[in-house]
């Protein structure tokens, strides 16, 4: 589980092709506080460390991962918003995220709010994932690349977030232009309330 809160970039400094999966070898300041079998979410996808080694890491991504993300678009040099899974006795800054990213969402807009900037993403408009809760709400709560955002103007498939500049600069929001494909994860919350209804 992790709090949307992105602690730094990682580089992607190797991607090996492994049949259907991907291996990515990244370098980050905390790789030599990092433990095989480790959760980190990368980009807001849940990846397991499975070496350690010469100041880098590797995590691997199969195809159900790298259909639903961009982690299949990344190049050596790319930035990766990294985060490590939450402690238990620490405050929950952001929200609950799970690391489990839905569905990929493009950029459409930017617009400068004299110090900060707003962002619009379109996604797939899917009425059958819309009742299985796969939504935005105004105010509300979401995870885009891996960074956890209130949401603010949501459409039918359509949601801006507000960027302050710590955020701009502190994130891989600092290369997003119009045209980008970011990682989405809905607010869980939402999904068992839809879940629910049905029942």
């Amino acid at each position: 589980m992790f709090s949307g809160i992105i602690e730094e970039f990682a580089t992607v400094v190797a991607i090996k092709k492994d049949r259907d999966n991907i291996d990515f070898t990244l370098q980050c300041s905390f790789v030599d506080e990092l433990n095989i079998d480790q959760s980190v979410a990368h980009n807001g996808v849940c990846l397991t460390v499975v070496s350690i080694e010469d100041g880098t890491y590797v995590v691997t991504a199969m195809k159900e991962t790298l259909d639903r993300s961009n982690l299949g678009m990344l190049s050596v040099g790319d930035k990766v918003n990294v985060e490590r899974s939450m402690l238990m006795n620490g405050r929950l800054d952001g929200h609950i995220v799970q690391g489990h990213v839905d569905e990929t969402a493009r950029c459409i807009a930017m617009e400068d709010a004299n110090g900060s900037t707003y962002f619009t993403f379109e996604y797939k408009q899917d009425h059958e994932m819309a009742r299985n809760g796969y939504f935005t709400v105004d105010k509300g709560s979401v995870t885009v690349n891996g960074v956890s955002l209130t949401v603010c103007n949501p459409t039918a498939n359509t949601f801006q977030v507000a960027i302050i500049p710590y955020t701009m600069e502190h994130t891989n929001f600092q290369d997003i232009r119009v045209g980008s494909v970011v990682n989405i994860e809905f607010d869980i919350l939402g999904k068992y309330i839809a879940r629910l209804q049905q029942l």
